[in-house]
């Protein structure tokens, strides 16, 4: 009987607090400075340019992996046309 008690009031106890904690609201963040917004982006700038270039080097070492496998030679560079009379 003891044990279906402790059981009892444990749950009540959880559900309480679940309920309560739901309710619970944290104060607003402060607003942010021109400083700060400017810092935030030049930090957001940076990691899209690292991104953009790390993706771009791994699709190279793709295309490499690929030429590779399949016994495909470099591609050379077209010559530079001269442009011819009118």
């Amino acid at each position: 009987m003891q044990k279906i008690l402790i059981a009892a009031a444990l749950g009540t106890g959880l559900m309480i607090g679940a309920f309560s904690a739901s309710y619970a609201k944290l104060p607003p963040a402060p607003a942010k400075t021109d400083a700060e917004k400017a810092v935030e982006a030049e930090k957001a700038a940076a990691a899209k340019a690292k991104a953009a270039d790390q993706l771009g080097k791994a699709q190279d070492r793709a295309a490499a992996n690929y030429r590779k496998g399949k016994g495909i030679a470099e591609a050379k560079p077209a010559a530079a046309t001269k442009p011819g009379k009118k």
